[in-house]
């Protein structure tokens, strides 16, 4: 697990740019090669003063490529969507699934921006910037990426959700000691906003994290438990080892064994709580299938979303 930009979650906790600051990026940007092209070119013509003119024309045309299109190209490439001046402006090229670019996108978006940056003075992409939902200039569209804003003003972080009723205390035992922060990072940044992504990307997203952080942990995920399900699971079990280790540093016991309400922390024994009371369902993924509830007579009450217990 690289990044999930979602921005290894770069891009679920953050914002589309917007023109006024993709304009001020691209005008540094502009200023900088400028400046490099013209001190190189400089540095040429003198060194080509004794070749003829279609010769010094060569040089001029491949100077031209090499710097205003191949620089900004190898740059975005290199640093993963990062000029100098999106880098000063807060700003990131990013896949439209949230990932890092790569050397095609950023061709592609070089390409491009000769045309409706340099060869119309910027018009092209600042009027298909304007129209577009999410910022974006043809550049982008092409090439299936994204401007993103990476400082955000500080706001409320949304609580990421319970998992299943079904699922708590069965990752107790679990050896959480190998799971990176940043893969913590990303996968709570999933949980608290996987309800607006799309349902294709959602789920890929799921079996991705969940595959990485089974691979950290050495345990594989349990067969017949959702991708989803399992995350919401072992991120719980971490929240409940921190609080307890707090409540320990601080001389007050064990502390709470769960950061939720009571129903949430009852473990499942078969289809029974440890209350006495019928198993439930996660009101999490509104795109998960329904599942029952099953109680000790064996009438069960009919859930209309959630997460089936395994059989």
């Amino acid at each position: 697990m690289n990044e999930l930009v979602t921005g290894d979650a770069v891009v679920l906790g953050l914002q589309p740019a917007r023109l006024p600051s993709r304009v001020l990026a691209i005008a540094i940007d502009l200023a900088v090669l400028l400046t490099v092209f013209v001190l190189l070119s400089i540095g040429l013509a003198v060194a080509s003063v004794t070749l003829d003119e279609a010769a010094a024309a060569a040089i001029a045309v491949a100077t031209f490529l090499l710097v205003l299109v191949g620089g900004p190209v190898a740059v975005e490439t290199l640093s993963h969507g990062r000029s100098l001046g999106k880098l000063a402006c807060g700003l990131r090229v990013v896949r439209d699934d949230g990932g890092p670019i790569r050397f095609r996108h950023a061709l592609v978006r070089g390409a491009m921006g000769v045309v409706e940056i340099l060869g119309t003075f910027g018009v092209v992409g600042s009027i298909a910037s304007l129209v577009s939902a999410r910022g974006r200039r043809l550049g982008d569209v092409f090439a299936g990426t994204l401007v993103i804003r990476e400082r955000v003003p500080a706001g409320h972080t949304p609580a990421t959700p319970p998992p299943p009723p079904w699922l708590m205390g069965r990752f107790a035992q679990l050896d959480l000691s190998g799971v990176p922060d940043g893969l913590w990072l990303a996968i709570r940044q999933y949980l608290t906003r996987m309800n607006q992504l799309d349902a294709t990307v959602r789920g890929a997203m799921a079996e991705r994290l969940s595959t990485d952080l089974a691979a950290r942990t050495g345990v594989p995920v349990p067969p017949g438990v959702p991708a989803v399900a399992y995350l919401a699971a072992v991120v719980h079990e971490r929240q409940v080892r921190d609080v307890r280790r707090v409540a320990a540093a601080s001389g007050h016991g064990s502390g709470p064994s769960a950061p939720w309400p009571e129903p949430a922390r009852r473990e499942v024994f078969g289809d029974r709580t440890t209350d006495d009371r019928p198993l439930g369902v996660w009101q999490g993924d509104p795109d998960m299938p329904s599942a029952t509830a099953q109680g000790r007579d064996g009438a069960g009450a009919q859930a209309t979303t959630g997460f089936a217990p395994p059989a």
